[in-house]
């Protein structure tokens, strides 16, 4: 049951390190503290305390600190070393800025650095940062509403995980498979990170437009709900022509309105769906069938592709060669297990996208299967492939050991819910942000809870 009525404060996560350095612009108090501080500081942990450093100053606390700004609206604070597109192919590090409070705990060795703010806030960031400020208005005010969906979705969830003490396991397997997802169960000192793992939040680094802000604006308060809870609205960049069940990245739990659906207005011709026939899948990988994500329109994708994401062309359809000493080095660093030279990779189960749910891993030393999506993605590549839609060729095969493997892909992405290119497409064609909502998230309706 929806149990917000009013704009809730969050917390999120920037970054934990050893030592953070930071700034504060504008006047920042502490709890019982009469000082007020600002200026260039280092935070770190020395004698099993948070020690911040400034100037020839320096305070101790025991286990956490808060700098709360005298005034949100022109203060904020800056932060050194951020990483954004963390173990994607993209990674790199940032100063960013943030508005709203600033919260450093201590975490075993380290020191987390974790934004607290309204909502609302939040979401203008996000909205800025997930896609480009300049989009359109219908594409962005869609964009708000998942947005705040899946972040109060997420809320909820861990509010009944800690009440019902439901012990959250995202793995299973034994010593011949290994199936594993990612989701609530990584993040206890806070309610979302900052990185594409929850949702792409840069603080006011990026540009925001008055365009952005009419979005969050005109949204404020409105999630989409399904049996009167807010929906767990996910979202990736491309689903390849058909989004992915939930529970196919997930853990096993369906979701109605998270059901697979072709992103066209129709089904693609001479296509089979049916991806548990392997041919399928490779015809449809292989193939260009048409899809709203199907563009190579570069002012529809500047909308979508950010600066750093605009590095990635080929996302709709792509392809990856390793030889055998790449791939099997890959897997050994990735997995911890030497399983010799890779003698095949066999999927073993699909989603309805085509996405890999289970792969065979087949090597001279060692068998195992693995997933769910994102492992898969991680275990085959030094970052992460785009997707788990991709098929496999073997080239050069001598004494039964393949010298090459060629992955050919679909997609950029879990595919789950709102495909963002594919909805960038239809906006630009004039649907209406109801009308983009409608499609990818079956059986919902638009609720304003605040």
């Amino acid at each position: 049951m929806i149990s917000i009525n009013k704009e809730p404060n969050i917390s999120v996560g920037i970054l934990s390190e050893k030592k953070i350095n930071f700034e504060l612009h504008g006047d920042f108090k502490v709890a019982d503290i009469k000082q007020v501080f600002s200026g260039r500081f280092i935070a770190e942990i020395e004698n099993n305390k948070i020690v911040c450093r400034w100037d020839n100053n320096k305070i101790e606390i025991s286990d956490e600190i808060i700098f709360v700004p005298q005034d949100i609206q022109s203060e904020s604070f800056l932060l050194e070393n951020v990483k954004i597109g963390v173990n994607f192919h993209w990674e790199r590090k940032d100063k960013e800025i943030f508005t709203g409070s600033l919260k450093l705990i201590k975490d075993n060795a380290n020191v987390t650095a974790i934004n607290k703010l309204p909502i609302e806030k939040y979401l203008l960031s996000v909205v800025s940062s997930e896609m480009s400020a300049k989009s359109s208005l219908q594409l962005l005010k869609a964009h708000a509403i998942i947005s705040r969906s899946w972040l109060l979705a997420q809320i909820e969830k861990a509010k009944a995980i800690k009440k019902e003490k439901i012990k959250y396991e995202p793995i299973r397997g034994d010593v011949d498979e290994y199936i594993k997802w990612y989701g609530r169960e990584d993040h206890e000192l806070y309610d979302v990170c900052a990185d594409d793992h929850c949702q792409r939040y840069q603080g006011v680094t990026k540009v925001f437009t008055e365009i952005a802000r009419q979005a969050v604006k005109q949204t404020a308060g409105v999630v989409l709900v399904s049996d009167n809870k807010i929906c767990d609205a996910r979202y990736s960049k491309s689903c390849g022509g058909i989004t992915e069940s939930f529970e196919n990245v997930w853990e096993p739990v369906i979701y109605s309105y998270l059901s697979s659906v072709v992103d066209y207005k129709f089904e693609p011709e001479n296509y089979s769906l049916n991806f548990i026939v392997e041919a399928n899948a490779r015809k449809w990988i292989k193939g260009n069938p048409p899809a709203f994500c199907n563009t190579r329109d570069k002012k529809i994708l500047s909308h979508v592709l950010v600066d750093y994401d605009q590095e990635t062309n080929d996302f709709y359809r792509w392809k990856v060669e390793l030889s055998q000493t790449e791939i099997s080095a890959i897997i050994k660093t990735k997995s911890g297990i030497d399983f010799g030279d890779i003698i095949d990779l066999i999927p073993l189960e699909r989603g309805l996208s085509s996405r890999i749910v289970k792969l065979k891993i087949v090597g001279s030393n060692k068998t195992l299967i693995i997933g769910k999506e994102l492992e898969i993605r991680r275990m085959l590549s030094h970052s992460h492939l785009y997707s788990s839609a991709f098929i496999v060729d073997k080239e050069n095969i001598q004494d039964n050991i393949p010298q090459k493997f060629i992955l050919s892909g679909a997609g950029w992405g879990h595919g789950v819910g709102l495909c963002q290119i594919g909805a960038a497409f239809m906006a630009a064609k004039g649907y209406q942000f109801d009308e983009i909502l409608v499609h990818y998230f079956n059986r919902t309706k638009l609720k304003k809870i605040y």
